[in-house]
């Protein structure tokens, strides 16, 4: 009984901490897309770091990747935020790895301003090699 007790107020106590974010909200006025990555970083930090880099290639907002010793403990890492709000969690939504596509959804849905001219990650020259360093993260070979 003292157990689940326990085991009830630490699951009370970790919730109100996600509800504050632990996340700037904004920056500069913008709403801020933030990537919390464990320290150091592995294979889902790393594939967020790159989708944190396609998302700068094509909307213009401010992109913090932060260490999770750097925001409230308890904190899940990998995580991402955006506007404060919890997009993934490890443990949780999509298990703290997010797609382009995900973050690209919510940001049209918000109406943030795109980029007057897409970055080199999506040119043709550019995109496979970029391509092949994803792929090689993800297996690790």
């Amino acid at each position: 009984m003292l157990k689940k007790l326990v085991g009830v107020i630490i699951s009370l106590f970790s919730l109100s901490i996600l509800a504050n974010s632990p996340v700037p909200l904004e920056i500069n006025g913008q709403k801020a897309l933030v990537f919390i990555n464990q320290d150091p970083p592995g294979t889902r930090c790393n594939t967020n770091v790159q989708i944190a880099a396609e998302i700068a290639n094509a909307y213009r907002l401010p992109i913090l990747i932060l260490p999770q010793t750097a925001v409230p403990p308890l904190t899940p890492a990998p995580s991402v935020w955006y506007n404060g709000q919890n997009i993934a969690a490890s443990g949780g939504a999509h298990n703290g790895m997010v797609s382009y596509q995900i973050i690209a959804d919510i940001l049209e849905l918000e109406g943030t301003t795109k980029q007057k001219k897409q970055g080199k990650l999506f040119n043709d020259s550019v995109r496979p090699e970029f391509d092949k360093l994803k792929s090689t993260i993800k297996t690790a070979q």
